[in-house]
């Protein structure tokens, strides 16, 4: 009798079938997980984008900036001049609410934070991580306008963050600073109408502004 011979069979006839099926939905299962992890760290979920931030006050930038007018700097006022734009200070909002809306509940915490001198706890909307440099004086003077990162603040009744800001977003503008150029006195302007010779504009702007998109993907140049 041969090797083999009369030995019952181990795997049925389909075995093979079975085997491949469940090697290529693990494929699958790799590939889909990937698309979908990758969907979600791009997603408003985490990323923010889209989401209202609760704050001590309900300030509407819609209201501030859409309806009456304000201007960026008003509140903002490291912006120009610092890395930081800076949050306005409870002396600042007096400036107008000691006139106008003095007894309204919903700025009951601005009047207790000046009768306290414990500033107002805002909660940032627009952030980066602790190991980026970000330097908004340095975008402005370059010609970067506001907008082009924090979006139609005039139609935010609260604020709410309008682009993901992750190293890829910033590289975007970074290898190609052209698209997202304006004149600086322009920066601060909503609803930008560029002129008709944008595109000779911007080149211009490139180098009078002194900007070098090849040296601004540099690791050093956000990683400090």
């Amino acid at each position: 009798m041969q090797i083999g011979e009369g030995m019952p069979q181990v795997f049925s006839s389909n075995a093979n079938g079975i085997a491949r099926f469940i090697l290529w939905g693990l494929c699958f299962f790799a590939i889909f997980a990937a698309i979908g992890g990758t969907a979600l760290l791009r997603s408003g979920f985490i990323t923010g984008v889209g989401r209202p931030v609760a704050q001590a006050v309900p300030f509407s930038h819609k209201h501030h900036v859409g309806d009456i007018g304000l201007d960026c700097r008003y509140c903002h006022n490291g912006v120009e001049t610092s890395a930081s734009a800076g949050l306005p200070a409870t002396e600042v909002c007096m400036t107008c609410h000691s006139q106008i809306f003095t007894n309204a509940d919903m700025l009951a915490p601005v009047r207790a934070s000046l009768a306290s001198g414990q500033p107002l706890q805002w909660q940032r909307v627009n952030s980066v991580p602790d190991f980026v440099y970000f330097n908004h004086s340095i975008h402005i003077a370059k010609g970067v306008a506001c907008e082009t990162c924090h979006g139609d603040v005039d139609d935010m009744p609260l604020m709410q963050r309008a682009h993901s800001l992750s190293m890829e977003w910033c590289l975007g503008c970074h290898r190609d600073p052209g698209p997202n150029l304006r004149p600086p006195q322009d920066v601060f302007l909503l609803h930008w109408n560029p002129p008709r010779d944008i595109e000779q504009v911007r080149r211009s702007l490139i180098s009078i502004l002194d900007i070098h998109p090849e040296t601004m993907t540099d690791c050093y140049v956000c990683h400090r």
